[in-house]
């Protein structure tokens, strides 16, 4: 059930306590793909893994500003505090929990969100004040090997794209995005990344090769993520979110 479509009516007569949110960024993806490349293909992962399972899952209406400073230099971009993200998601969830849908998958398109989401989800699932259970999945982490090639505006958000919103896609401009791009995120010394914006290490914004990422690549990466997705989700509908006693 998507709840941008469904009345309130819909709503009270789901027999469902199993949601998902996703969650994405608006930000700059190089000169080649659109700012809202993290949002299109959280949904599109959401949208594919509840297609894949055999339960009524109700699917909420996207988060599409997320933790993106790193990319304030290139026009478009938009960000909040990492405490005004953790805050809405967690209060968007806690407000599904209220009718019922207390078991929350948080589809994540953005790895700004990564360390921020799984602090959301423990801090809902430890809550005193509510029964719900909370996960975050990102779908780049969960392609098998094509995960290292994870740059940004790369291959695998490129490949995607290309097959799910191939006009979205300005293959006029993919040399250009090769030609500023840098070979992997950040500017590391002994372990530790000395770039906080990505505009000191790339200079159009882009990681890793778009042109590495064709459409054929695209159907494959939707078709692990939103696999795996459909095992989370049948693992939290059936699992026993209520908390360990003390040791």
């Amino acid at each position: 059930m998507d709840l941008r479509a469904a009345t309130w009516t819909d709503v009270r007569d789901c027999d469902s306590d199993l949601a998902v949110v996703p969650v994405g960024s608006t930000e700059q993806h190089g000169p080649h793909a659109p700012l809202g490349t993290d949002v299109l293909t959280a949904e599109a992962i959401a949208d594919a893994g509840c297609d894949r399972i055999d339960r009524e899952v109700v699917r909420a209406p996207a988060v599409p500003v997320g933790i993106a400073e790193e990319h304030r230099q290139f026009p478009g971009t938009m960000w909040v505090s990492e405490d005004t993200f953790r805050n809405y998601v967690r209060e968007a969830v806690e407000s599904l929990a209220h009718h019922g849908f207390d078991r929350v998958v948080i589809v994540n398109g953005h790895g700004g969100n990564v360390d921020a989401l799984r602090e959301v989800g423990g801090t809902i699932t430890r809550s005193a004040d509510t029964d719900a259970y909370a996960v975050p999945f990102t779908w780049f982490e969960a392609v098998g090997e094509h995960a290292s090639d994870m740059g940004h505006g790369g291959p695998l958000e490129t490949a995607l794209l290309r097959h799910l919103e191939p006009d979205l896609v300005r293959e006029d401009r993919i040399e250009e995005a090769q030609a500023g791009a840098a070979d992997r995120w950040g500017e590391w010394v002994s372990y530790a990344n000395l770039a906080y914006d990505s505009a000191e290490f790339t200079e159009n914004g882009v990681v890793g090769d778009p042109d590495d990422g064709d459409a054929r690549r695209g159907e494959e990466l939707l078709e692990l993520a939103a696999d795996a997705l459909a095992r989370l989700l049948e693992a939290v509908a059936e699992r026993d979110v209520s908390r360990p006693e003390r040791r």
